[in-house]
C-alpha cells in the first residue's frame, strides 16, 4: 500500500483516519472514550439526548458565560454531534477562562484537527497541543497527535518511536491500545520499518490494568482510627456514616460536575444499604453531567446501581 492509497475521504493520511483513538475525555480517574469511529459512551449520551443536551448547555453558558467547566462540556456535546467547528468554539472559550487545565488544551486541539477541511494539522491544533503537553507531559491525547504531525512531516520513525513510547505508558486494559498498535503496525508497514519486536516489547513493559473507580479499594483505617472507632456505640457509628455521606451530598449540590464525587457518594449510599438514594444520586449525577452520563452509568452498574 502506497501512501496515496492510505489516504482517506478528508485528505488526512493513515494515522490521521485513527486520529481520535486515543482522545481522552475530562475524567480524572482515568476512564477513556473509544475510537472516534465507533459510538463513544459520551457520544451515545449525548446522542440519546439528542439536541435538548446541546440547548441545555448552551442555555447553561449563555446564563452563566464565565463558567469554563460548562464551555467545556458544550465543546465535547458539539464534538460528540461532530459539529467541530462549534467544538473549537466551546473549547476556545473554556481555555480563555481555564488556561491551566491540560485535558481542555488537548481537546481543542483535537477539535482542531477535525474541523480542519484540507490541513491534516493545522498550527492552532499543534499551539494546542504543546500547551497541554507544557501543562502535563504525559497527557496522552496530545502525545498521539504531536506522532501524527511528525509521520506528515515525514519523520516515520520518529512518529513510531513516540506512539511505541505511548503504547509503553498506557494500562494493558485501555481501550484505545488494540487501534495505537494498528496504527504502529499500519505506518511501519508502509514504510518498510518492522516494529513486530518494539510492540512487543513495549507492551510487555505496560502498566497492569487500573481497577475502575468504582470498586477500587478504599484506603483503610489507621490503628488510632481502629480504636476510636471501637469506643463508639454502633448506632453512633451510622450516624457518623451517614453524616460523612450527607456532607458529600451536600458538596456536590455545590459542586455538581465532580464525577468522581457522584460516583463516592452512589457506592457510600450502597455501603449503607440505600439503594433507592444511591439510584436517585445517579440520576442527579446523569442530570448535572448530561456529556458523561455513559460513564456514571457505566460505574454505577459495577455497584449494582441501575
Amino acid at each position: 500500500m502506497d501512501r496515496d492509497a492510505a489516504r482517506g475521504p478528508r485528505g488526512g493520511t493513515l494515522v490521521l483516519l485513527a486520529a481520535a483513538l486515543v482522545a481522552v475525555l475530562a475524567v480524572a480517574y482515568g476512564i477513556w472514550r473509544q475510537r472516534a469511529a465507533e459510538p463513544a459512551p459520551a457520544a451515545q449520551a449525548t446522542a440519546s439526548a439528542g439536541t435538548l443536551s446541546i440547548d441545555a448547555l448552551e442555555a447553561k453558558v449563555q446564563a452563566d458565560p464565565q463558567n469554563g467547566t460548562a464551555w467545556g462540556s458544550l465543546g465535547l456535546a458539539y464534538f460528540s454531534q461532530g459539529r467541530f467547528a462549534d467544538s473549537v468554539r466551546a473549547y476556545e472559550r473554556a481555555t480563555a477562562l481555564a488556561p491551566g487545565k491540560a485535558i481542555l488544551w488537548a481537546a481543542l486541539g483535537e477539535a482542531h484537527v477535525m474541523a480542519s477541511e484540507r490541513d491534516p494539522m493545522p498550527a492552532a491544533a499543534v499551539a494546542a497541543f504543546e500547551k497541554a503537553l507544557a501543562l502535563n507531559a504525559g497527557d496522552e491525547r496530545s502525545r498521539y497527535f504531536l506522532a501524527v504531525k511528525r509521520d506528515l512531516a515525514g519523520d516515520h520513525a520518529g512518529a513510531i518511536g513516540d506512539w511505541l513510547a505511548l503504547l509503553e505508558d498506557s494500562p494493558a486494559d485501555a481501550p484505545w491500545r488494540s487501534d495505537l498498535v494498528r496504527t504502529i503496525e499500519q505506518v511501519g508497514k508502509i514504510n518498510g520499518i518492522d516494529v513486530a519486536a518494539r510492540i512487543a516489547a513495549a507492551s510487555a513493559r505496560s502498566p497492569a490494568a487500573a481497577a475502575p473507580l468504582a470498586t477500587r479499594a478504599i484506603p483503610g483505617p489507621d490503628a488510632q482510627d481502629l480504636r476510636a472507632a471501637s469506643a463508639i456505640p454502633p448506632s453512633r457509628q451510622r450516624d457518623m456514616a451517614e453524616g460523612m455521606v450527607a456532607r458529600l451530598e451536600a458538596r456536590l449540590e455545590q459542586q455538581p460536575g465532580n464525577v468522581e464525587g457522584w460516583i463516592m457518594l452512589i457506592r457510600s449510599r450502597m455501603t449503607l444499604g440505600e439503594e433507592e438514594k444511591a439510584k436517585a444520586a445517579l440520576g442527579a449525577a446523569v442530570a448535572a453531567n448530561p456529556a458523561r452520563a455513559a460513564e456514571l452509568r457505566e460505574q454505577a452498574a459495577l455497584l449494582g446501581v441501575r
